[in-house]
């Protein structure tokens, strides 16, 4: 265990080391959330990873049963960052290790709060996250739903977390699937598009080089001209479109392809997978 500051108990635990978990952790630092010695990192055995989570953020990380226990016990926050397949055997082990009062949060898809009370044996105070994966440079989006049992405290922490690497919407938990589909999924549509952009300019003569540069400037200024102006994307759209020119020709293009049918059509799917996959992981696990 890697401990640089034993007197002092970490009061945030990571039980999962993975990217998200770093990303989490990286932001807060950054934003000065928490200091590093007030977070600890675990995983099941790969201890050359908590090497270089503690040498790069001076945290405390640990991987034998002796310093779990100890981290996990100390913690105030326990976020459950671990893959969706090991999360039944750790939750029935923190079941009896953990005070009731410490505050649960979880960043795996598709486990709800009633199978992670289920899977410990009392009705904690959880808050179910989805980050996605812009989180990892500090302009992620994510979802929150709490529990019953979080206090208004436990609640004003967890924001703060999830500030630290981007923006947060609260939400009823029944939303978090169609949440996964615009936010959590939502990255991978644009690339998608972006794909398609690049392409087209290379095919019309652009370099490989141009044609990703003027994609990702055009894709990040439609981005900022939403958030600076507060313009609805109609509005915006509207303003650039003019009649019979080339915009209006491009978008008549695209809606004769369905292009916003799609896009929804996309969007529900998704959150539609979302469900499946969290009634298979409950399934499984209980």
């Amino acid at each position: 265990m890697t401990a640089n500051n034993t007197a002092n108990p970490a009061s945030i635990c990571f039980y999962g080391a993975g990217s998200m978990a770093e990303a989490i952790v990286r932001g807060l630092i950054h934003r000065d959330v928490a200091p590093p010695q007030a977070i600890s990192m675990l995983n099941r055995s790969n201890q050359e990873r908590l090497n270089y989570l503690s040498a790069a953020y001076g945290l405390v990380t640990g991987n034998s049963d002796a310093d779990k226990q100890a981290c996990l016990t100390s913690a105030s926050v326990i976020v459950l960052a671990m893959k969706p397949k090991d999360a039944g055997d750790a939750l029935k082990a923190l079941g009896s290790l953990l005070r009731k009062d410490q505050l649960i949060v979880s960043v795996i898809a598709g486990l709800s709060i009633a199978t992670i009370q289920a899977l410990l044996g009392y009705e904690a105070p959880i808050a179910r996250t989805m980050p996605n994966t812009s989180s990892s440079i500090g302009v992620g989006a994510t979802g929150i739903a709490f529990s019953a049992e979080v206090t208004d405290e436990q609640a004003s922490q967890v924001l703060a977390m999830f500030e630290a690497v981007g923006a947060v919407q609260v939400i009823p938990e029944e939303q978090m699937e169609i949440l996964t589909g615009v936010s959590g999924s939502g990255p991978a549509y644009i690339y998608y598009m972006m794909e398609a952009m690049i392409e087209a300019g290379i095919e019309g003569g652009l370099s490989p080089e141009q044609a990703r540069e003027l994609t990702v400037q055009t894709v990040l200024g439609a981005a900022m001209m939403m958030k600076e102006t507060g313009e609805e994307p109609a509005k915006l759209r509207a303003d650039i479109t003019s009649p019979n020119g080339s915009t209006q020709a491009a978008l008549e293009t695209l809606a004769s392809g369905g292009f916003s049918a799609n896009v929804k059509a996309a969007v529900h799917r998704a959150a539609e997978r979302s469900r499946e996959m969290g009634e298979a992981v409950k399934e499984a696990l209980l």
